[in-house]
């Protein structure tokens, strides 16, 4: 099916084409993609050779489930180097990079019309619980790189890591959907549901912008509710 938005009673259904998203969903796939677009991507480790420290993740992996950071060789176990399903990889540093989730939008020709990186300066189970905007680098570099994606429209996130002195950019993955951190770029200004409705419903069509706020932080709590009374 070709990208589109489909009016089905009230129902929209905005979708990136299959094998965009398919490449998405593997990591090996998505990996092949930012090297064909000139995009950094952490350095291959050799299982049989390895150098350590190295991380390990599946390439069909989500919120960091079945990754491992090991340090030694002794940490290495014949599960982790018999499983097809795991990638071996350079170790990325928390210590020298930052990590960042990047809200991109796409327009219905696949055209790059908003960048806005959020630094995941915590995150929990996968989400982020603070969360920055910056007018970085990555605005540039990415806007460069990745001004057009064949099969992209909407909104894309992007997870790199930007070295802190260096400038280094090293790309992870692409998820071809909304994450969960899209509120904090939603509140600095880039209100990607209103394109959407003014390029698919009004036939609008949009600019690009860097309008949005800078350095505009997020914080995210757990709260407690008393319920008075209840009876189970």
């Amino acid at each position: 099916m070709s990208p589109a938005c489909i009016a089905i009673r009230h129902t929209c259904i905005l979708s990136n084409h299959f094998v965009f998203r398919q490449s998405c969903r593997d990591k090996r796939q998505i990996n092949r993609f930012f090297q064909s677009a000139g995009i950094e991507i952490p350095r291959e480790i050799y299982k049989n050779e390895p150098e350590f420290p190295l991380f390990i993740k599946p390439f069909d992996g989500s919120l960091s489930a079945d990754t491992f950071l090991v340090r030694s060789r002794d940490q290495l176990t014949h599960e982790q180097l018999s499983n097809p399903r795991f990638m071996f990889m350079e170790y990325i540093d928390k210590e020298n990079y930052d990590e960042f989730t990047v809200d991109m939008y796409y327009d219905r020709n696949n055209n790059l019309k908003c960048i806005v990186p959020r630094k995941r300066m915590l995150v929990r189970a996968g989400e982020i619980n603070k969360g920055l905007t910056c007018k970085n680098v990555i605005v540039e570099y990415l806007k460069d790189k990745l001004e057009n994606i064949p099969g992209a429209v909407g909104c894309l996130t992007l997870q790199l890591f930007l070295h802190k002195t260096s400038n280094r950019i090293v790309a992870i993955e692409i998820n071809p959907r909304f994450g969960g951190g899209f509120p904090l770029s939603y509140q600095a200004g880039a209100n990607y549901p209103l394109w959407l409705i003014n390029e698919y419903f009004l036939n609008q069509e949009i600019s690009y912008t860097d309008g949005w706020e800078n350095n505009l932080l997020m914080l995210r709590y757990d709260d407690e509710v008393i319920v008075h009374g209840y009876k189970n």
